[in-house]
C-alpha cells in the first residue's frame, strides 16, 4: 500500500490552497498532528464527532475537513472541543482544515463545483479578492420555480424559494455555506436570483423590496463538492486510499 509522509501532504496541501493569503475565521491547515506516515485519509465537510469516529473506525491517518476544530473564539475547550481533540489525539489522527481557501480556489473550490454540479455556465468567478461571489446562467429559459426544483433534485434536498417562482432567471450569484449577507452584493452585481446555503429573517423583506429570488439550498449540501474534489486530486497526486464520509446534515 503506498503512502505519504506527512511533511509532504502538508506542503503539497498548502501549496495547493496558499492560505497564507486569506484572513479567515480559522487556522487553515494543518490543526492536530498524527502520525507521520499516512496510507489513508479520508475527508468531509465538518470534524464532528460522528465524522472523526467512522474516520477512525475505518483506521483513517488524516481527515481532511472544510470545517476544522479549531474557531476564533475557541479560548476554552469546551466538552464538544475536548472530545473532539482527545479522540485525534488517542488515535494518532492527522487533522486538516481548510476554511475560505477550499470555498474559492479556481478549480476544486466549493464555489465552482457547485456551479458545475447545477450545470451553469460560469460567465464571472470572483470580482476581486475580497468578493466570494460567483456568477453564471442556466443553459436554457427557466423560471425560478424551475431553478429550485432542479436544484433540489441535483442537491438531494428541498431547498427555499423567496421570491417570484413565475420570474425568468437571468443572471445567477451564489456562494456555498452560510453567506446570506451578500445577498445586496449579489444584487449590486446584476444578479435577479441568488444562490446560497442559509438564510435569516431580513432576506424575505430584500427579496420583496428589490425584487430578487433568493434559494436556500442547505450549508452542508452545497460544501461537500469541494471536498470531495480535494480528496480526489490528493488519490491522483499520491496514489493512497482517499474516501469521502457524508455525515448528512438537514442544515
Amino acid at each position: 500500500m503506498n503512502s505519504v509522509n506527512i511533511k509532504i501532504l502538508n506542503q503539497w496541501l498548502n501549496e495547493l490552497l496558499k492560505p497564507e493569503k486569506f484572513v479567515d475565521y480559522c487556522p487553515n491547515g494543518l490543526q492536530i498532528n498524527g502520525k507521520k506516515n499516512i496510507r489513508k485519509v479520508i475527508v468531509g465537510v465538518t470534524s464532528s464527532l460522528d465524522f472523526l469516529n467512522i474516520a477512525v473506525h475505518q483506521k483513517a491517518d488524516a481527515v481532511i475537513v472544510h470545517h476544522g476544530v479549531f474557531w476564533k473564539g475557541n479560548n476554552v475547550i469546551s466538552d464538544i472541543l475536548k472530545n473532539r481533540i482527545k479522540l485525534c489525539l488517542q488515535n494518532d489522527l492527522n487533522l486538516f482544515a481548510y476554511h475560505l481557501p477550499l470555498d474559492v480556489h479556481p478549480y476544486i473550490g466549493n464555489n465552482v463545483q457547485l456551479g458545475k454540479i447545477l450545470e451553469f455556465d460560469i460567465i464571472e468567478k470572483q470580482l476581486n479578492k475580497d468578493s466570494l461571489l460567483m456568477f453564471g446562467k442556466y443553459k436554457k429559459n427557466i423560471t425560478m420555480q424551475e431553478l429550485n426544483s432542479h436544484i433540489s433534485k441535483k442537491l438531494e434536498r428541498t431547498s427555499l424559494l423567496i421570491g417570484n417562482p413565475n420570474e425568468t432567471v437571468n443572471k445567477i450569484a451564489w456562494c456555498t455555506g452560510g453567506a446570506q449577507n451578500k445577498f445586496i452584493e449579489a444584487y449590486n452585481e446584476g444578479a435577479n436570483v441568488y444562490i446560497t446555503g442559509e438564510i435569516s429573517e431580513p432576506v424575505f423583506h430584500i427579496s420583496k423590496e428589490l425584487d430578487i429570488g433568493f434559494i436556500c439550498a442547505g450549508h452542508h449540501a452545497t460544501e461537500r463538492y469541494g471536498i470531495k474534489a480535494l480528496g480526489l486530486a490528493i488519490k491522483k497526486e499520491f496514489n493512497i486510499e482517499v474516501d469521502f464520509i457524508d455525515i448528512n446534515n438537514p442544515i
